[in-house]
Parts: structure tokens; sequence; C-alpha cells
């Protein structure tokens, strides 16, 4: 019997081992090198010389810049509320302040990582965020400077010259923040105005609202056209919106590679399985906090927040989903051979991954076409040119129709885990901490699966939501974003490396990892109600007070 391929080198047989076996390490792993971690906080000999509070000063005022300044300035933008230039301005300084120290930090410690890319990539990430942020620093440093030159040095006056005048000026951003009330004025009426289904030449007419997984949208001859302008002032706008969310997720990912660096991982042979768990594993994570944030209602304008959507026209949560998982199978099924020498053999682990990767291209095309209104409208081909009695009478949607009940995303995610739980590992250790995160994300598609079950099956709840523009909230939704968050934190954990060192050091525990998981998951889930309630009380206030105006 041939023994199996494509896994741990250094396997001798049987189950997974319980202890650590440092000389078949050494066979296929180079020793691990000294890093700045051990500098800073093991080794004794350089007690004299460390200097491990800059990098935790580094560390602080660079979070302090990516994940409070930054997402408090995106949502006072989003109102254009005069005080988010103060908030930029607040977010430059912690940023200089971070660069600072770290500046400081290498000239007074050795290089303990040759050709890093953490340093490389975080100065991409700031020249971004100084070409979205360059609108509110040059406008505030125009306002300080001609309040100087007035002489007139009063508190009111320097208030007045940070905060800037109550409503921007038409040219800040080239038009890109504001609103267009010419479409907010044509879709004024979609309450109340019908939707149509046309059978052949608009035979049957509906009495339904529509939504955007709707099929009342096929034909949306009563919506005004756009002009060629206001395409072009949407495409731009969703381009710097776009933009502006990546700072968060580059702000992560930068964190993820600092950690990296500081730490001496992914080196030599251990690099592919570290970027893969580290980006993998970050992907369920950050998907995590954006379905939390859904759940509290982040993005209802659009209908993602489990509501309508106010205006029709926006893709459905589960169409970007659906497309996310195509593009990753896409791509990934070619990665898996990377490291592979031209004329190897797949390998039984390759096969397992590229499986998976297909699984996610092919069933994320599914998901695209579940949320295809062209596709449906072909598919009730079928019932409406065999109902030849119906030409006489109405046709009418379900009550569940106006919403999208799309599982393949969820099986997809849910398929993964269950797989991955079972994943062939060299030390039971590791075992344990993939069965942890593969449970911990097949419970989220199971959770999903309870939400659309729900609406379902019960009219009562179903009718709400699809009438109400307000966030339902099912709290399946919330069980599921904290599921998948601590998921893809425990992907992470789960890389070789990070479980090599637990072991050396006696902290190969799974409670351990799973409290950690879990704490770092509360963190960030609390971090996501402030910065989403916080968006949702400046969108209050501001409405209140323009209409005060009035």
């Amino acid at each position: 019997m041939l023994p199996r391929d494509g896994h741990s080198p250094h396997r001798s047989g049987g189950g997974p081992k319980i202890e650590l076996n440092e000389t078949a390490l050494a066979l296929v792993h180079a020793l691990t090198p000294p890093s700045y971690y051990t500098a800073d906080w093991e080794d004794p000999a350089l007690a004299a010389v460390r200097h491990p509070g800059l990098m935790v000063a580094h560390g602080v005022f660079m979070c302090l810049a990516f994940f409070i300044f930054l997402p408090m300035g995106m949502a006072l933008r989003s109102v254009k509320h005069p005080m988010h230039r103060l908030v930029v301005l607040a977010q430059w300084i912690c940023t200089i302040f971070g660069i600072s120290y770290a500046s400081v930090y290498r000239k007074l410690t050795p290089d303990m990582y040759s050709g890093q890319a953490h340093s490389k990539h975080g100065y991409v990430l700031l020249l971004i965020a100084l070409v979205i942020t360059s609108f509110d620093t040059a406008a505030l440093l125009r306002r300080i400077f001609s309040f100087v030159r007035t002489g007139k040095f009063t508190l009111r006056g320097f208030s007045d010259a940070l905060k800037g005048a109550e409503r921007a000026s038409e040219s800040e951003y080239v038009g890109l923040m504001d609103e267009e009330e010419q479409s907010k004025s044509g879709d004024s009426g979609e309450e109340d105005s019908p939707g149509q289904w046309t059978n052949y030449i608009d035979a049957h007419s509906t009495n339904f609202p529509p939504s955007p997984g709707s099929d009342a949208t096929l034909h949306d001859s009563h919506l005004q056209p756009r002009t060629p302008r206001s395409r072009l002032h949407l495409a731009l706008k969703a381009a710097f919106t776009t933009v502006e969310f990546s700072l968060l997720f580059g702000g992560f990912t930068t964190l993820l590679s600092g950690i990296v660096v500081y730490t001496g991982g992914c080196r030599e042979k251990f690099l592919t399985g570290c970027l893969a768990h580290l980006i993998k594993g970050g992907i369920f994570w950050s998907y995590g906090l954006l379905t939390f944030a859904r759940f509290l209602g982040f993005c209802a304008e659009m209908g993602w927040a489990w509501n309508r959507a106010p205006s029709p026209g926006y893709p459905t949560a589960e169409l970007v989903e659906s497309l996310v998982i195509f593009l990753y199978g896409a791509t990934n099924t070619w990665m898996e051979r990377f490291s592979a020498m031209p004329g190897d053999p797949f390998t039984t682990k390759q096969i397992q991954h590229i499986g998976i990767a297909v699984m996610f291209w092919f069933a994320g095309l599914l998901g695209m076409a579940v949320e295809s209104k062209r596709l449906r409208r072909w598919l009730a081909g079928h019932a409406l040119a065999v109902d030849h009695s119906s030409e006489s009478r109405p046709v009418s949607e379900s009550e569940t129709f106006t919403l999208s009940f799309n599982p393949f995303p969820a099986l997809v995610i849910g398929v993964t885990g269950a797989v991955m739980a079972a994943h062939h590992q060299e030390y039971l250790f590791q075992v344990q901490i993939h069965a942890l995160w593969g449970n911990l994300i097949l419970a989220f598609a199971v959770m999903r699966c309870v939400t659309y079950i729900f609406l379902w099956v019960s009219p009562s709840n179903a009718r709400p939501s699809a009438q109400s523009t307000l966030p339902s909230r099912p709290p399946s939704e919330a069980l599921a974003s904290f599921f998948l968050a601590a998921g893809g934190i425990s992907f992470i954990f789960s890389t070789e490396e990070v479980t090599l060192a637990a072991m050396r050091r006696g902290r190969d525990d799974i409670m351990l990892f799973v409290v950690l998981a879990v704490s770092i998951t509360c963190i960030a889930f609390v971090w996501t109600v402030g910065v989403v309630g916080f968006q949702g009380w400046l969108k209050l206030r501001m409405g209140m007070r323009a209409k005060s105006t009035f």
C-alpha cells in the first residue's frame, strides 16, 4: 500500500503525534532564526539594548490612525460634517508619530528580517490614504493659514478655521460625495408604484413593491433614465467609496504583515502555507465583521441589512458574495501549483485544495446565476407559457420573492469548513485547531440557512422585511457573523509556525486558542458597533439639523 503523499514530508506513519519532533522538522525546515520579538522580550543578553516600548508606541499610534480616526473621518465625511477635517488631521498626526517611532526603532535595532515587505506595503497604503485625504488636508491648512494672516487670534475664529464652513463647496471632492437630488426625486414614488410583470407583452400586472432581488425591476420603464453625467458621477462616487473602505482592510493587512515581520515568521518553506492561512483567514475574519455590520444596519440604503432598499437598482449582498467566491475560485485554482516544480505530479494535498477552489469557482457562478434578473425572467417563462388561463387574470409573486434567498455562498463556506475540520495534519494539536475553525465557519453556514428558512416559511416575518426599509436584524445573523469572524481568526492561528511555536512553549492547549479567538472577536465586534452606531447617530443628527433650518 502506497503512503499518502502531499502532506508533511517528515511524517513517519501512524496517527497524529503528540510530542514535537525537532529532528524531523530540522530535516525539512531551517532552524527558526532570532526575531525582533525574541530580541525585545526573550533574549536576556539583549536586555540592555532592547527597545520594545518604541515598537509598542508604533503599533498604538498606527492603530489609532487606521482603526479609530480613519473610520471616524469616513463617517463624518459621509454626512459632510465640518469636523471631519479635524479628525483627518488627528489621523495624520498619529500616523507621523507612528512612523517616527518605527524609524527610531529600526535605527537602534539590528535588521532581523532581511527583504521584508511590511514597510513597502505600509508606505503604499499611506500614499493611497494621502491621495484620499489630500482634499481635507489642503482645505484645512489653507484655512489655518488664512486665520494666521488675519492677525485676529480668537478662540471662536480658530474653531471656525478648524471646522470650516457648514456646507462643503460644490467643487470639493469633484462632486464625489454629493447626493443626486434628481435620482432621489425620481425614486420618491417607488413605494406606491406597482411593479410590472410581463407575459410576452405586459399581459399581467402585479401589486407587490419592487426590491433589489425581485423581478419587478425587470422592466423599470417608470424610472427616469440616467444621463451620462449622472452615470459618471455614480461611477466616481463608487470608486471613491471603494478605495476609502479599502483603507480599513489595507490597515488590517498591514497589521498582519507587521506581526509576521516582528515575530520572524513566513520564511523560506513556511512562506506558501503562511500566506494561504493569513489571506484566507483574513478574508473570513473581515467578512465576519462585515456580516455583523450588516446585521447592525450597515448598507441599509442598499438593502443589505436584511431590509428592502429605499431605492431600486442596487446589487444584492448575495450577488456580491457570489462574485467574490467566483473570483477566488477562478484565481486560486491555478495558485496551488505555484510551489511545484515543472513536471512534478499532483499530490493529494494539491488535488484537495484544487477541488475546493473549483467548488468556489462554479458555486460562485451558480450564486450569480440565481441573482440574475434576466435568468429569473427566463425561468418564469416555463410557468407563464403553459398557463394560458393566466392571460385573463393577474399573476402575483410569492411574498418571499421580494427577498434574496441564495444558499450557495453559505453552501460553499459550510462545505469548506466541514472538509477542513477533517484535514490531515502531522500533530494532534494541529488537527484540533483545524477542527476548531472548520466547525466555526460550518456553524456560520448553518446559521445563514436558519435565517433563510425563518424568512421563507414565515410570511409574517418575510412581509415586514420586504416592505420596510429598516434593518430587520435576524438574531441568527448575529450568531453567524460571530462564528465566521472567530473561525477566520482561528484559521490564522492554525498557521504551521504558530502551532509549532505554541508547542515549543507549552501553549498547545485548544481552550487557550478558543478563548483567545472569542475574546479578539468580541473586541472587534464592540469596535464595529461603535463605528456603525457613530455613523447612524451622525446621520440622524445631521438630518434633524437640516430639518430645523426650514
